[in-house]
Order: C-alpha cells, then structure tokens, then sequence
C-alpha cells in the first residue's frame, strides 16, 4: 500500500461504502431502535450509527487493509499505509432518529496532507456530494459551484452544541447576526449543511464544536466548489470554529462572527 494512491479508486470506494450503509440504515424500523446518549441529553446515538460504522469499516478494509479508520462511534485503527479514513456513520443522529430528512453517511480520505477525496450521502434525497482534491465537486455526477449572493441575501446555515452553556452563546450570536443577513437556517447535519454550501443552496455555514469527521468531507466538497473555507484544521480544538462561505460573503459574515 502507497500513502498516494489513485484518487478515483479511493472515491469509488467511499461512494460504495457510503451507499451501502445509506440502504442499511434506510431500512432499519426508526421507532425500535436502542437509543442511548454520550455527552449530553441531546447527544443521541443508537444502534444503527454502530452497524453503519461496522459496515463502512468492513468494505473499506476489505479492500485496503492497511489503511486507518477514525470513526465516530469508537472506530480506531491506526495507518500503516500513509492513508485514513474519518467516517461519519449517522450525522444527523436526531433527525434520523425522528423520522427527519436531512441526515447524511460521510466518509473522507486524508493523508499527512490533507484530505484527498470527501464523499458525503444523503439517503432521505438520494444525493451523493464527492470531491476530488484539486478536482472539483460534484452532486451526483454534476459539478457544482457556491453563490454569489451578497451578506444582506445570504441564508445561512448553523448548528448548535450539545452543551446547555455553549447554546446559550451561539444564541447570543444569532442576535448580531439575524439582522445583517437573510435568514437562518439549521438542517441536523453540518455534513449536509457544508454541501449545501457547496451547491448553492445555502451560501454559509458555522458551527461550533464539530470533529474531523464530522467536516472532512463536507469541508473539501465545500472548498472545491470554490467557497472560502475557515478552522478545518485536523488538529483543531473542540471549541474552534467551522466556517465555510461563499467568497462574495466570507468578509462580512467572519467581521461579526469574529
């Protein structure tokens, strides 16, 4: 195994994986789950974030053994090869669980440089954002690129912590920010959110307390099509903040996000 293999190789691997724990959990009955939560009342996990991270885990091994996993759910296993993968088996636990659309399986591929490909899969849509370092983004199959709104039109995206005291200043945020843009919105997965972005859907996103797993993807596909990225460093703090614009707002809305 090399540490730069060929980036579609990698790609069709991700889309495979991430379709195939896109059926699984699709088909799981909702309301029998086993639920429990981690670090909070609001930070659900159930059964079927594990069979997906098992899943993904099994068809990526199986065909690169020497690779890392970082997984949400627990998943550690380190490199041997030069390469891991971050995956995000559920993100969107919440809306999952609740029978919402807007949940999504991500799965990148990083190296001592970065990360190479993203691949993120909304099942409820049927929607497969991917990117390619250096290659462009893509909604299934399409390119796609971000706006080019201005702050006063913006609708942008965000997420809010689990925890009771930081929700409290992220509500202190939304009141300087509210009046300055054009609306706000928070869909359940910053994965989905980051490639809403991406396709112009939505012309912003900033949250808060996000893992590498839960913006590898996201950020890449963002960044391909062309949006200005902020804080998705892999060795980052639980507490900096993921921003990801359109250039023709990226001034403005980091001014009053500071």
């Amino acid at each position: 195994m090399t540490a730069n293999p060929d980036p579609l190789e990698l790609l069709g691997l991700a889309q495979k994986a991430a379709h195939e724990a896109g059926r699984l959990v699709r088909s799981a009955p909702i309301h029998s789950l086993a639920m429990t939560t981690k670090s909070s009342p609001t930070d659900l996990v159930s059964e079927m974030d594990r069979a997906s991270e098992k899943l993904i885990l099994e068809i990526i091994l199986s065909a690169r053994p020497d690779d890392g996993l970082i997984g949400e759910e627990g998943t550690s296993k380190p490199s041997q090869s030069g390469l891991s993968w971050l995956v995000d088996p559920i993100d969107g636990t919440a809306n999952y669980l609740r029978g919402l659309p807007n949940y999504s399986i991500s799965i990148a591929a990083v190296n001592e440089e970065g990360t190479i490909v993203g691949v993120v899969y909304d099942p409820t849509l049927d929607e497969t954002f991917t990117a390619i370092h250096r290659h462009g983004a893509a909604l299934n199959g399409n390119p796609i690129t971000c706006s080019t709104t201005s702050l006063a039109e913006a609708i942008i995206g965000t997420g809010f912590s689990y925890s009771s005291v930081q929700r409290a200043h992220q509500a202190e945020v939304l009141i300087t920010l509210l009046p300055a843009i054009g609306d706000i919105r928070r869909p359940g997965s910053a994965a989905v959110s980051l490639c809403w972005v991406a396709c112009g859907r939505l012309d912003a996103f900033f949250e808060t307390g996000l893992k590498p797993w839960d913006f590898a993807a996201g950020t890449l596909i963002a960044l391909e099509a062309g949006a200005d990225i902020r804080g998705a460093e892999m060795d980052r703090t639980h507490r900096d903040l993921v921003v990801a614009s359109a250039p023709s707002i990226t001034a403005g809305l980091c001014r009053i996000l500071g």
